[in-house]
């Protein structure tokens, strides 16, 4: 504190004698200037003042002083800026400026001020506005902090001398470049001789060798951080390190004792545990898994051991099954193993120990046991009630050699259907059995002492059913045999084949065959593919589903068995219109009325009353035709009229729409001079043979001219055709052609013996063409 004291003396003598000439100093006129070095018209410095004054006055901070201020007080001094007025205060007349308030520097390190003189006769500044700075002097008044104290720290167990620990980083609010206020140096109070620190960085290390954990697991260490360099009056703060020592494989298993007894009666089960023994680590975790293992084969072979990972205790088990009659007695040498060791740690070992065990066999009055683990029979389904199936055996263990009784759990499905004599064990019959309803049957057999009834014994036994051959075979078909219409003799239509319920040694070969009782099938035959399957080949060429819808095909089939049984099938064969490619076209309305689910009845009712629609529709249709408009609309609207006539003939197979005589022989006409727009009554009650049957005309020469003369002529002499004008055209289509006519009126009535087959592959184009000519073929063969 005396140099500090020191400093602002010499600073304020500074200040106060030391003044400087105006800046705004001229040389007078006529002179010439000489230039100096340029000096402020403020005399001050820096100003400092210290932190956490407590004496009862203000303290003095410093003086301003203007070269303006003669001493007379004309001048007056003004403070502005941060904390003026408040915390700094000036003299007006001297320029002295005090603190009246204690100040802390870790809150505000300075604080900036303006200064100005003013003439107090004018008001006018007498030098410009300045700033300057009063910084807030550092004393050593916080002690250095632990921030985020207490801590806690682990290092392993066993850790060499110097190893590093944690760091501890103390702050110290005071000025790090003024003094040593904040320089810091550790140091530990509480933790020796197990641990150091560092007195500059305080990094925590270890200072004693082979800390052991299982001695001592936690330590408390106290750090001491001081300022001032850790000088006498320095400031000083402290923190706790929790250090705890972490484990390390240095201890290996111990059994407590050396031998161990262990009593397992005969009884016990297989796989179940019998007993446990446990070795102690005094590690913790990984360092602390023991497996256990038996490690003479006289106990191998008959126990086994695994390691309960939570408790770490052996877990003996039995594999074996034990009889106290043939052995009384088993020793077991038992190894425990650490399983994670540490190399560091190898001179300190061997991490293993072992110990003996041996186990005496109690002797209990055992359950009986039988001959085998399970049982299978077999029966042959329809046997007799009372047929013997098969027999189980047990016996007693024990010494005393009880006799045994059996009987049928009634818990099960297949109690109903056998029976088992108590003595004997002999499994019968108890009612008729069929293989197709159940092949397999279960049934559980229990044996009990009959000097102990409470001990008891179960066996599975499980019967299997025979096959006879009782079920003749029966056609397998899936819906109607789809026929179509231009089949060919030879041609298969389907594949059928057949199932039998009973097994494959009676039922896998099938035969087919028609019924021997029936006439011969014209339509259809039967072929034995002899692979379990048949084949349906038609007979003739070509069905009509217009002539014959339905066929009803009987088929037997039998089996191979012994005896052989045989069955009769019906097959319904449906005729269906194919394509090319034999892919069924129509049948669709048939297949529609089926999967509607109409009855008969329905059915003609709908088509009833479609009947009377289309009769309406009709009659209404005749009157709206029979009802002529006039020719002429009115008296005014009279002129000539164009009526047009469209009249569609029906091809060539109509003979009465239009006649074309005329045009084909104008001397044939003569004879058929019919109106075209009046039908004969004649001609309408006459039958016309069919074209094809009618004799070819000779075509006589005619003279055309003369023969449209004479048309016209009648046209116009013609008194029942309207009275307006008729345009008629006549055309004479020649004659003389060296090819003839290809038109089929005028072909000859004789048939051809061609075979028209082939037109059949042609396509579907030529499928109608094909189905004409099928048809006259099959009315002249019949």
């Amino acid at each position: 504190r005396k140099t500090q004291i020191l400093f602002y003396l010499f600073m304020y003598l500074l200040v106060c004698f030391l003044p400087f000439p105006s800046d705004g100093h001229r040389p007078p006129e006529g002179e010439t200037e000489v230039h100096h070095r340029p000096k402020r018209g403020w005399i001050w410095n820096q100003f400092f003042v210290l932190e956490e004054h407590i004496g009862p006055d203000a303290q003095y901070v410093g003086k301003l002083h203007s070269n303006s201020d003669k001493g007379d007080g004309s001048v007056r001094y003004i403070l502005t800026g941060e904390g003026a007025g408040t915390i700094f205060i000036i003299d007006e007349v001297t320029g002295d400026i005090h603190a009246t308030k204690s100040l802390d520097r870790e809150r505000k390190t300075h604080y900036v001020l303006h200064a100005q003189a003013i003439d107090r006769n004018t008001e006018k500044p007498l030098e410009p506005e300045s700033e300057f700075i009063i910084k807030v002097q550092d004393i050593n008044d916080n002690a250095p902090k632990f921030p985020d104290g207490p801590f806690v720290a682990s290092v392993p167990e066993m850790s060499e001398v110097g190893t590093s620990v944690f760091q501890v980083t103390a702050t110290d609010a005071d000025d790090p470049t003024y003094g040593n206020s904040a320089r810091v140096v550790y140091s530990i109070l509480h933790g020796q001789p197990y641990f150091s620190v560092d007195p500059k960085t305080g990094i925590i290390r270890t200072a004693l060798a082979n800390m052991d954990r299982e001695a001592r697991e936690h330590y408390a260490v106290v750090i001491q951080a001081k300022d001032m360099a850790g000088q006498v009056g320095g400031l000083s703060g402290s923190t706790t390190v929790n250090i705890t020592l972490t484990d390390v494989n240095d201890n290996p298993p111990r059994f407590p004792q050396k031998n161990y007894q262990l009593y397992v009666p005969e009884s016990a089960q297989v796989g179940k545990p019998v007993g446990k023994i446990r070795a102690n680590d005094e590690d913790l975790g990984v360092n602390a898994e023991i497996k256990y293992s038996i490690i003479n084969a006289e106990g191998a072979s008959v126990f086994s051991i695994a390691t309960d990972r939570d408790t770490r205790e052996g877990i003996i088990s039995l594999k074996k099954p034990l009889n106290f009659e043939k052995k009384k007695a088993y020793t077991l040498h038992i190894e425990g193993v650490n399983t994670h060791l540490d190399p560091r740690f190898a001179y300190l070992g061997p991490f293993k120990d072992t110990a003996t065990l041996k186990i005496t066999v109690g002797d209990v009055d055992e359950p009986p046991i039988f001959s085998m683990d399970y049982y299978i029979m077999d029966v042959y389904e329809n046997a007799p009630i009372g047929t013997e199936v098969g027999a189980v055996t047990a016996r007693d263990p024990d010494s005393t050699n009880s006799a045994i009784r059996y009987f049928i759990d009634h818990s099960g499905d297949g109690d109903k259907y056998f029976s088992i004599d108590a003595h004997s064990g002999v499994i019968a019959t108890t009612q008729s059995l069929d293989r197709e309803e159940t092949p397999w049957l279960n049934v559980t057999v229990i044996a009990s002492e009959v000097d102990n009834p409470s001990l008891l014994s179960h066996v599975p036994v499980t019967v299997q059913v025979l096959d006879v051959n009782d079920n003749p075979p029966e056609i397998s078909a899936d819906g109607e045999v789809i026929v179509c219409e231009s089949s060919r003799p030879g041609q298969v239509i389907q594949t059928i084949s057949a199932v039998d319920k009973d097994d494959f040694a009676n039922g896998l070969r099938f035969s087919f065959s028609m019924p021997s009782n029936m006439p011969v099938n014209p339509n259809f035959t039967l072929k034995d593919n002899e692979d379990n399957t048949a084949s349906i080949v038609a007979r003739r060429r070509r069905f009509s589903r217009t002539s014959q819808e339905l066929y009803q095909l009987p088929v037997v089939v039998a089996d191979g068995g012994e005896p052989a049984l045989s069955s009769t099938g019906t097959l319904t064969l449906r005729v269906c219109s194919c394509g090319r490619s034999g892919m069924m076209r129509t049948c669709q309305s048939s297949a529609f009325l089926s999967s509607a689910g109409l009855s008969t009845g329905a059915l003609i009712a709908i088509l009833l009353c479609v009947a009377i629609l289309l009769a309406i529709v009709v009659l209404f249709i005749a009157l709206r035709k029979g009802k002529k408009e006039p020719l002429i609309i009115s008296e005014e609207d009279v002129r000539e009229n164009v009526v047009t006539y469209d009249d569609e003939g029906g091809g060539e197979e109509d003979t009465e729409a239009f006649d074309i005589l005329a045009l084909r022989n104008p001397s044939a006409a003569e004879e058929l001079k019919f109106r075209r727009d009046v039908r004969p009554e004649a001609l309408g009650r006459t039958a016309i043979p069919p074209p094809a049957l009618t004799p070819p005309l000779v075509l006589d020469s005619a003279d055309v001219q003369a023969f449209l003369a004479r048309r016209l002529a009648e046209a116009d002499g013609d008194t029942s055709v309207p009275p307006y004008d008729s345009l008629q055209t006549y055309a004479y289509e020649g004659e003389g052609s060296p090819t003839g006519s290809v038109s089929s009126l005028g072909s000859a009535g004789t048939h051809s013996e061609q075979d028209y087959s082939y037109l059949d592959d042609w396509g579907p184009e030529f499928q109608k063409l094909a189905e004409l000519y099928g048809e006259v073929q099959s009315g002249l063969t019949t």
